[in-house]
């Protein structure tokens, strides 16, 4: 009962009494704001409950700072005891960011994720949005063409990401602010625009430095070329780092050192060699270096970030002819190329993982959906923390979500999606659950 149709009523013609005629009109306006106001059903006002109207049904509702009330819903693993808590739970399509970038607002208040709420059988969409830690209220941050690649800040409370070849900072916790006081103004009141990178490249992949003046991304020069460039804050310069004979894939900057940047040979498999490692010096001098050498069967895969000097990543064993080495979870330091083991699990083996900034604790999953601590100075310290989030998946190749977990940058939260209730959600558990 709101927001009344009735102002044609008070503009009939045949009305010629012109007095009578402004106060029908009049009471028709007083009418219409009380009732925009209201909502009142048989002497009960329940205006104060207009939230509920969003719940579950966001789609097509494309609006720039909206909020939502929370989705979460908390339950206990009934094999592992553990208390999951769903952020999501809605009928959409719902993933958190992938592993290698930051999943918190640099104050750790809210959790970022993306969403097909808006998304309508016309048109597929996607938008960010920040779902508090506080309430797990959700606020949209994104809207209309959200841009590509984006990247919470390491120190800020910003976003960054690509707009076409604008290179953007989101101002997120002047938007947040104001999505709270109810004060949002338009888009560009939140955005700066840092660079402009040239039309005739096409930025893909974002890794934001250490320092957070500058960012690398990877293009597409040919099918068999690809390059790395930056783009300085201050200056807006685009410079070109590498080139490289093949495809660049995943791409994450050293959240620790500044100038250190970690990439992938992407070919949708298996690589020759997966991982490799840019440096950029003071004066600009560009060093590129392979690091873990790979044998003819080793299927590397997932690799991240373990702190300022080490990186995590996973030996796949899914196949017979992988299983000639040793497969499963490890480290290595990236200043010495030398590797130690974290164990291995049984059904093909972990699959992606993450650890804490102190390095003392990883987290990785499997392929049927489990979720694992494992202590980094002793194999055999591991717990199962959560399970049944690819229900119905022995392998990688299904439909069902990839859990990506990631560690809280204070090291006591774990985020992961999951198909446990809907094709994809988002979950968040503690990493050593009370018991």
């Amino acid at each position: 009962m709101k927001n009344y149709s009735i102002i044609p009523a008070c503009q009939v013609r045949t009305l010629t009494n012109l007095s009578f005629r402004k106060i029908l009109l009049i009471s028709c306006f007083v009418f219409i704001a009380v009732a925009s106001r209201s909502q009142t059903v048989n002497g009960v006002d329940y205006s104060h409950l207009s939230g509920v109207y969003h719940t579950f049904d966001m789609a097509g509702d494309d609006v720039f700072g909206q909020r939502f009330p929370s989705e979460n819903f908390t339950y206990v693993d009934d094999v592992t005891g553990t208390t999951d808590n769903a952020l999501t739970t809605s009928r959409h399509n719902n993933s958190k960011m992938y592993q290698t970038h930051p999943q918190w607002t640099a104050d750790g208040k809210y959790v970022v994720i993306t969403s097909d709420r808006t998304s309508t059988r016309e048109k597929r969409d996607r938008q960010a949005y920040a779902i508090s830690m506080d309430n797990f209220e959700i606020v949209q941050i994104t809207t209309g063409d959200r841009g590509s690649n984006l990247h919470l800040g390491w120190h800020k409370n910003s976003a960054y990401l690509f707009r076409g070849n604008k290179l953007v900072e989101l101002q997120l916790e002047k938007l947040l602010e104001d999505s709270k006081n109810g004060t949002v103004g338009s888009p560009e009141d939140y955005e700066i625009v840092l660079a402009t990178v040239p039309d005739s490249i096409h930025p893909s992949g974002l890794g934001l430095d250490a320092n957070e003046n500058r960012v690398f991304f990877s293009t597409r020069i040919n099918k068999d070329t690809s390059a790395i460039y930056s783009v300085e804050f201050n200056s807006g310069k685009t410079k070109k780092a590498l080139e490289v004979p093949f495809r660049i894939g995943h791409l994450q900057s050293n959240p620790f050192v500044t100038g250190e940047v970690m990439y992938c040979w992407e070919t949708g498999g298996d690589s020759p060699q997966r991982m490799w490692y840019m440096t950029i010096d003071e004066d600009g001098n560009v060093t590129n270096k392979p690091i873990y050498n790979e044998d003819d069967n080793d299927w590397v895969t997932h690799e991240v970030f373990m702190g300022p000097d080490h990186i995590l990543f996973h030996l796949m064993g899914h196949l017979d002819r992988l299983q000639t080495n040793q497969t499963g979870l490890y480290s290595l330091n990236i200043r010495t190329n030398e590797p130690e083991f974290h164990g291995q699990t049984v059904m093909g083996g972990y699959w992606h993982c993450n650890a804490t900034p102190d390095r003392k604790w990883i987290v990785a999953d499997t392929f049927d959906g489990k979720l694992y601590r494992i202590n980094a100075e002793d194999n055999d310290d591991v717990v199962l923390l959560t399970q049944g989030h690819r229900k119905n998946s022995i392998s990688p190749f299904t439909d069902e979500a990839h859990l990506h977990p990631s560690v809280s940058p204070d090291g006591k939260w774990v985020l992961i999606n999951s198909s446990l209730f809907t094709d994809s959600d988002v979950l968040l558990l503690p990493l050593f659950p009370k018991k």
